[in-house]
């Protein structure tokens, strides 16, 4: 590739909380940007800013249908993430990681275009194994209520892969652990903006068992590098790779950290267990350290208090107070 080259570069989901991210930060590196998206979850207030910049487009879409577009690189991150979504209609998230990996890689195969999944740390199920490296293959349900997604992006690697046997496909494959930060859904269901929307009302804070099943928080300007860093290696090097933050916190202590940081007056509340739910969650980055040169460095804490004053003024602007 010649330098200054500007790539033709298409983002599936890229009016998402991680797509419209990483649209912004492609054509700040100077490239043509292609965003697709049926807005089942994305928003296009996530994208608004980025409309006058002339290198970059967007089409309503579904992944599950073929798209034919010429470009030189795919991300595909085309898949509702939150259960809330993600069980909502379950058929429809498992034919998106499916059917839209079969799509996205069928046009990749055409135009020879080197191709990014968005997988997740959730092909790890409840994990047995602590903290979780690329090489364990995971303790999942493939039945429950959360197999739509987990056995979704599962059977997505599987089809990476053996197109990559197959067709010599060029691939890369990020497992994104739990990610939070501005543009985040304020109803997605997710643990941090459930907490950061409950505590800027003043409500109580829920939290499922006793609050002691663990998480790790990569805020997303972080990971957002990742995915860059990961899209420009060798292409004998395919992954998958995990991409996420090492720093494992409670659940507990996130809401507490919360509380103090919003001002909030809200209360701890328990509910039960949901099913399924890991109990630990905490990624092995050694891989991403020596290969990428990376790893996050934004404190929970800094990546918080953006998160929360994004909210503040995004509940403002709808009227919520």
């Amino acid at each position: 590739m010649t330098k200054g080259y500007r790539k033709r570069i298409l983002v599936t989901g890229g009016a998402g909380f991680l797509g419209s991210h990483l649209c912004e930060r492609l054509l700040a590196d100077g490239h043509d940007v292609l965003c697709v998206d049926n807005f089942y979850t994305g928003a296009k207030d996530n994208i608004a800013r980025l409309l006058d910049n002339p290198n970059f487009e967007v089409m309503r879409h579904d992944v599950t249908f073929p798209l034919y577009v010429e470009v030189d690189e795919i991300y595909n991150l085309a898949c509702p993430a939150s259960p809330i979504h993600y069980q909502h209609d379950p058929v429809q998230t498992t034919k998106t990681s499916v059917h839209g990996a079969i799509n996205m890689l069928g046009l990749a195969k055409r135009v020879k275009a080197k191709i990014f999944q968005a997988s997740t740390s959730e092909v790890y199920g409840d994990p047995i194994v602590h903290p979780q490296t690329e090489s364990y293959w995971g303790n999942v349900n493939p039945i429950g209520t959360r197999s739509c997604y987990d056995e979704g992006k599962r059977c997505a690697e599987t089809l990476f892969f053996d197109y990559y046997r197959q067709h010599k496909l060029r691939i890369k494959v990020g497992r994104i652990f739990n990610t939070y930060g501005p543009r985040m859904h304020p109803n997605d269901g997710r643990v941090v903006s459930n907490f950061i929307v409950q505590a800027l009302k003043n409500e109580p804070i829920t939290l499922y068992g006793d609050g002691s099943q663990s998480r790790s928080f990569c805020y997303v300007d972080d990971l957002i590098e990742a995915f860059v860093r990961l899209m420009g290696t060798p292409d004998d090097f395919t992954g998958p790779i995990n991409l996420g933050n090492p720093n494992e916190f409670t659940i507990r202590q996130l809401a507490e950290t919360v509380i103090e940081l919003a001002g909030s007056c809200s209360k701890l509340t328990f509910l039960p267990l949901p099913s399924d739910d890991p109990k630990q969650r905490q990624p092995n980055i050694t891989l991403a350290r020596e290969l990428l040169g990376w790893e996050p460095h934004t404190a929970l804490r800094d990546g918080l208090d953006r998160t929360i004053k994004y909210f503040d003024q995004m509940l403002q602007l709808v009227g919520l107070w």
